[in-house]
């Protein structure tokens, strides 16, 4: 099932598509298992500007985990244990890319195709996407891992208002709440995608790769240690600094290379 995952390469930007549209990309086992390889590949490409993950067709993102395959997966607790190892083994692989992601979401992003749209660093959404994790009509519980990026982008009360009521809601209130980062009209949505993704990959990629990794580090309480702090005037060594140093003096666009 290699082709549940296609991956696209055009310059310095890859494009991550979920592409089993006749079942609403559901994500199935091989699925997981491509994704998380997928990006750690993508993780290892020093030439990758930023990555976009997205679904195949208008009708959804994803709608989550393949229910065709819930009788192997998550019938029993040891099953259901062994399932989540392989799905939180791929969603840490895209939180933890060094390179920026952004989610293009159209259609359905519920349950875990929401959460899967939670591992990227923005979100940006057609005004016709529903959102919602409706896991209490399941008898599901949505496990500490999965909780807590839910968590620290709307905060408790809007978690809980997700979860205990189960409802699926607009693209309005889904930017109320912080879920995504904006709302565009649907024939919009590829050109504004398009312009974000070129305003990321034109930076210095050394320096996204490092705010990604500071705000990642900042959400956890342990204090900085001496190394981590003076990490960040490493980017005063790099020959992209200098670059973007000479070209603002020269009022000139820079060129930079990753180095």
């Amino acid at each position: 099932m290699a082709e549940g995952i296609l991956v696209e390469r055009e310059g310095g930007v890859a494009r991550v598509t979920l592409n089993q549209p006749a079942r609403l990309n559901a994500v199935n086992n091989a699925m997981w298992q491509r994704l998380g390889a997928v990006f750690s590949e993508l993780h290892a490409d020093e030439t990758l500007r930023c990555v976009v993950l997205t679904g195949a067709g208008d009708k959804a993102f994803s709608v989550g985990a393949d229910i065709s395959e819930f009788e192997a997966n998550r019938s029993t607790v040891e099953k259901a244990r062994r399932y989540a190892e392989r799905t939180h083994a791929a969603m840490t692989r895209i939180v933890s890319c060094r390179h920026p992601v952004v989610a293009r979401i159209r259609g359905l992003c519920v349950g875990g195709g929401l959460e899967l749209a939670l591992t990227a660093d923005l979100r940006i959404a057609g005004e016709g996407a529903r959102f919602g994790i409706p896991v209490k009509r399941l008898g599901l519980v949505v496990a500490y891992s999965e909780l807590e990026p839910l968590l620290q982008l709307v905060g408790p009360a809007n978690a809980l208002e997700i979860l205990l009521e189960g409802r699926i809601f607009g693209a309005d209130d889904a930017l109320r709440m912080g879920l995504i980062n904006r709302v565009v009209p649907d024939p919009e949505l590829d050109s504004e995608l398009e312009a974000t993704v070129a305003r990321i990959a034109e930076g210095a990629p050394l320096v996204a790769r490092w705010h990604k990794k500071f705000t990642r580090r900042l959400l956890h309480p342990e204090p900085l240690s001496p190394d981590e702090l003076d990490e960040s005037f490493a980017c005063f060594g790099t020959e992209d600094f200098r670059a973007g140093y000479r070209a603002f003096l020269a009022k000139t666009r820079p060129e930079f290379e990753g180095r």
